[in-house]
């Protein structure tokens, strides 16, 4: 796999350099950020296919990185720490991360595991493109929502959501489920991260009135009611 963007995100420059050389002799382009402050600077400049992401760093280690990276991107993230622990990678993945490399790191394993995610990240489009009725409009390769007309601006993790919702149409779906769907994993996240990210987007598309096509079903989880587009049926 050539010609990908990787971000290198460590405060010590020894590393960021060994990193660097390993994987444009690889054939990845590499792009390196000192600090979290600057990883975000860098997240919006560059747009890189992968970051590789210290976890001990000053002022903005790599937790509080990782949590406002995932706010802005669904970048696949590979984590570097010297902990070893299994809680330290629980907490990793439950944060976001993609995958986790211990310090000091092979060569080889630290590259097999850049590859596997980008492979991973280059996977098969969506299937279905688009989808409208009523209430909004969803361009999902262009990652576009329109609600009356105004394109409203979602987080990716929004955007997983409510495309969740849509393409279960009048479906009950728990909040396991859509931990599974949306985040992946239901075992590693709180489900309350489920109440507080329906509230999140309901208020963004001005759907917090008794009729919002997002349903509560106390007790179980949500449900997506799609009202048909005038002259026919949900899309």
């Amino acid at each position: 796999m050539t010609h990908t963007s990787v971000l290198v995100v460590d405060d010590e420059a020894d590393v960021r350099n060994l990193i660097r050389i390993l994987l444009e002799r690889a054939g990845h382009d590499v792009s390196e950020a000192a600090s979290g402050r600057e990883a975000l600077r860098r997240l919006h400049a560059v747009r890189p296919d992968l970051v590789v992401l210290d976890v001990t760093m000053p002022e903005m280690d790599g937790w509080q990185t990782l949590e406002r990276i995932r706010d802005l991107s669904d970048v696949p993230v590979l984590m570097l720490t010297a902990r070893a622990g299994e809680l330290d990678k629980v907490r990793g993945l439950k944060a976001g991360a993609d995958d986790y490399v211990v310090k000091p790191f092979g060569r080889q394993e630290l590259l097999a595991r850049v590859e596997a995610l980008l492979r991973r990240a280059g996977g098969a489009p969506e299937v279905r493109e688009t989808y409208a009725d009523a209430s909004v409009t969803i361009d999902f390769a262009a990652r576009e929502v329109v609600v009356g007309g105004v394109t409203i601006a979602l987080t990716p993790l929004e955007f997983r959501l409510l495309a969740a919702l849509v393409r279960h149409p009048n479906q009950v779906l728990s909040r396991d489920q859509l931990l599974e769907l949306v985040w992946g994993d239901a075992g590693t996240v709180n489900a309350d991260q489920v109440k507080l990210y329906v509230g999140y987007l309901r208020r963004k598309l001005g759907w917090e009135t008794d009729s919002s096509p997002v349903e509560t079903v106390r007790g179980f989880g949500y449900r997506y009611r799609p009202p048909a587009p005038p002259g026919g049926a949900a899309a």
